[in-house]
């Protein structure tokens, strides 16, 4: 009997031992478990910053997107506008040029500029204001501006004798106005052309019209070169001898008319533009 008492006791302390390591590995367990738990939380709430910082960036990106597109659609609308403004000019314009114009006819009287219809007149009007204002018209001078090419047609008793291509002195303050035009625009062409009328010419030295006309045109460039100075690579010759008449050459007024020398003078618009809104 005391022997079964004894191992009754031995059972209980038995069992008491093993509940409680049971019960130490199950705290350490949920110790763990909270542990776990706690640093779950940590990097959850450490990537919802993450994913808030990245979504406020892909907004922001989003929004510059949208303000871009608008940028750009606003652009075109602007150029195909002034562009559309282009059709019917023959002048080769940009988008540049257009703001040079426009910051050029807000100097001028507005009278004057209210004439200018179009968008060729608006450049007509500022060429003319800035290289014709050099030279005045006169008996004998006419000046005209036609697709942005200044053309001055100086009658033949101003320039030459008859049947002459040696420059009269006469024609020497007209020059000097031209020369001072041409060297204070480094941009400008100037085309030289001889024209006369329809009687025909034969001497020693001259073969026909031809050589009349262009005889003329050099003996000009010649003198704007060594004379006045000007830059010869903005010079050019030529000669149209008698097909390119005014008028008929059937009255003695009429093939006066046509004895002419036509100066043209052709701006490269781009440099041009850019010289006189910089002054």
């Amino acid at each position: 009997m005391k022997r079964i008492v004894v191992s009754l006791g031995m059972l209980v302390v038995l069992s008491s031992c093993v509940s409680k390591k049971k019960f130490i590995a199950l705290q350490d367990q949920h110790t763990q478990t909270r542990s776990s738990l706690s640093k779950t939380l940590l990097e959850k709430e450490a990537l919802e910053k993450k994913y808030k910082k990245i979504q406020s960036r892909v907004e922001k990106f989003n929004t510059k997107v949208s303000a871009l597109k608008s940028i750009n659609t606003s652009l075109s609308q602007e150029s195909n506008s002034k562009l559309s403004m282009l059709k019917g000019s023959k002048a080769p314009i940009s988008v540049v040029n257009l703001e040079q114009i426009s910051q050029q006819l807000a100097k001028m009287d507005p009278n004057e500029v209210a004439q200018a219809k179009t968008l060729n007149d608006s450049i007509n009007l500022v060429l003319n204001k800035n290289i014709v204002k050099g030279l005045e018209s006169s008996d004998g001078i006419n000046i005209e501006v036609d697709e942005t090419v200044v053309m001055i047609n100086v009658s033949d008793d101003l320039l030459f004798n008859t049947g002459s291509y040696r420059v009269s002195s006469k024609a020497y303050p007209l020059l000097q106005k031209l020369s001072e035009v041409i060297t204070s625009e480094p941009s400008v062409e100037v085309m030289i052309e001889g024209h006369t009328d329809s009687r025909t010419i034969n001497t020693n030295v001259l073969e026909d019209n031809w050589d009349l006309s262009v005889k003329r045109a050099t003996s000009i460039v010649r003198l704007l070169q060594h004379k006045y100075k000007v830059a010869p690579e903005q010079l050019i010759a030529s000669g149209r001898s008698c097909y390119d008449p005014l008028v008929e050459n059937d009255s003695r007024d009429n093939r006066a008319l046509n004895r002419r020398t036509r100066i043209v003078i052709m701006p490269n618009l781009d440099k041009f533009l850019s010289m006189i809104v910089s002054n």
